[in-house]
């Protein structure tokens, strides 16, 4: 059959649309980067972390490999340079890395135990220092976790500084522990008076027989703070992100990091940080020159 001009051009259309096709096919990953936050020490994330590490790989039928950073920062600046394809923030280090590392939030976590999406900073102490108010912690020593934690820094720096309280005046030593737990153990051994942390990693902490509740003292809680969430990186590709997220929904029953079990990923969004923006603003931070 002899080609014409125009049979020859659908060909050729045909042929540069299949071409193009396979490219995207084969530049598709087949493995899939995860960063987690050191809410707990490296080891022990990965290890609480690694069941649902297991089904996101059985599921998307992708290798997952997982990363735990030393601290917030170093996920999203993994995430800026392109080492990480998606990662469980902390709220506020969601929100750095939005604007620093293209990060955008699409699912949250949600616990058997709570079935919520959302949780709270709680400052605690010693009973036995019969510490029982926040007045009462005047001129003692502090422990935060992490600049970028929003449960275990900006939240309840915050809060007090609603209440006229400078904590980088009110209190006599304030330390950044990293996580979550060592804050928790700080005050356990008396190595500061009171700490911030998240209530959910707190009662974790006393399930796993850490510590136990009644030698603590909860004296302040904070407004609801929005679950830390699931970010992908915005250019990472359709498919995958397709992928991703049906597998993180299906995927229950399982224990999470310091949140227990869980009942699933929920769809999330940006505007859903909107709350720690604005807490942000109120502690006048700009997030643009934090890193």
């Amino acid at each position: 059959m002899k080609m014409t001009r125009k049979t020859w051009l659908k060909a050729t259309v045909a042929s540069l649309a299949l071409g193009i096709a396979g490219g995207a096919m084969a530049q598709q990953p087949t493995e899939l980067r995860v960063g987690l936050i050191p809410s707990e020490d490296a080891l022990a994330m990965m290890r609480a972390s690694q069941k649902v590490m297991d089904q996101l790989a059985a599921k998307t039928g992708m290798k997952v490999r997982p990363f735990v950073a030393n601290d917030y920062n170093g996920v999203i600046e993994a995430m800026r340079s392109g080492k990480i394809d998606i990662a469980y923030f902390g709220p506020f280090s969601y929100v750095l890395a939005s604007q620093l590392a293209n990060a955008e939030a699409f699912a949250i976590p949600v616990t058997k135990k709570t079935g919520q999406s959302s949780y709270h900073s709680i400052i605690i102490t010693k009973k036995d220092k019969s510490l029982t108010t926040v007045p009462q912690l005047q001129g003692k020593t502090f422990a935060f976790v992490d600049p970028s934690s929003a449960s275990g820094h900006l939240f309840p720096k915050a809060g007090l500084k609603g209440e006229s309280i400078d904590t980088d005046k009110y209190f006599s030593r304030v330390i950044f522990s990293g996580s979550h737990d060592a804050s928790i153990m700080a005050v356990a051994n008396g190595k500061v008076d009171a700490a911030a942390v998240a209530d959910p990693i707190f009662a974790n902490a006393v399930t796993k027989g850490l510590v136990k509740a009644e030698d603590f003292q909860v004296v302040w809680r904070s407004q609801a703070i929005p679950e830390s969430p699931m970010a992908w990186r915005k250019n990472l590709d359709a498919a995958t992100k397709q992928k991703v997220a049906a597998a993180m929904a299906e995927i229950k029953g399982l224990p999470w990091g310091d949140r227990g079990e869980l009942n699933g990923f929920a769809p999330t969004n940006d505007k859903a940080y909107d709350v720690v923006r604005n807490t942000a603003k109120a502690l006048n931070l700009d997030l643009g020159k934090m890193k």
